[in-house]
This record gives C-alpha cells, sequence and structure tokens, in this order.
C-alpha cells in the first residue's frame, strides 16, 4: 500500500516542485481529497507550508493505518517486520512511524508507546 498524500498547497510553482519530488518516490500516491490522505500538506497551516510538509501537528488523530503501525510498534516489531505484517513497504513504514512519534510528540519509539499507554491509544 502506498502512502497517501494531498496537496493543499496554494502557490502553483511550490505545489509543482512539490509534485515532482512526490511522484519520484514509488511508494507515495497522491489524491485529491484531505479524507482519502494518511498525510496532509496544507499551507493553511500555522505552522507554514513547508513545515506543514516535513511534520504533522502534534496532538492530531492518527489514522487507520498510523494506528496499525503504531500497534505493530508496540508489539516491539521492526519497520521490515511491520512492513511484511502489513503489506507495505520498509520506506512507507517510516512515514508512517515518523508521522505518529510527531502526532504524539516523542522522540523515540518507547517514548511514544509509553505516551499511548497513559492515553489510552494502545490496551494494556
Amino acid at each position: 500500500m502506498k502512502l497517501r498524500v494531498y496537496l493543499g498547497v496554494r502557490d502553483a510553482a511550490r505545489r509543482q516542485r512539490l509534485v515532482e519530488l512526490l511522484r519520484r518516490d514509488a511508494d507515495v500516491a497522491l489524491v485529491g481529497e484531505p479524507g482519502e490522505a494518511d498525510v496532509v500538506v496544507d499551507d493553511a497551516s500555522p505552522a507554514g507550508p513547508m513545515t506543514a510538509a516535513l511534520e504533522a501537528e502534534e496532538g492530531t488523530a492518527l489514522t487507520a493505518r498510523e494506528r496499525e503501525v503504531f500497534r505493530l510498534m508496540a508489539e516491539g516489531l521492526v519497520n521490515r517486520r511491520i512492513a511484511a505484517e502489513l503489506g507495505i513497504s520498509s520506506h512507507t513504514v517510516k512515514y508512517h512511524v515518523a508521522s505518529v512519534l510527531a502526532k504524539l510528540g516523542a522522540h523515540t519509539r518507547a517514548e511514544a508507546v509509553s505516551r499511548g499507554l497513559r492515553e489510552g491509544l494502545l490496551p494494556l
């Protein structure tokens, strides 16, 4: 499965450059609606367009795929094993792990799992 990205970038030149960069990655698919996306890049974000493209806002809800990846992270699986379990590439798993860490405001997997347990995102 590919990482689905929605680009809500108004500046045509910036949008075209991002489209070109993302299309080079076979594990990324551009989608037309934010609700279909795993990652939303929106220049209306208070963090600014380039920051929003690179990191998720802390406190944002996890997508269904991020929850799956997070559950497997909590079981101690490495990216390669998570990828095999979910039928996606290790590269895509890396994107999801980074997004989970950013959304939980964690710097490590262990910190993310700890926060996930405290906040009820993971079962005990």
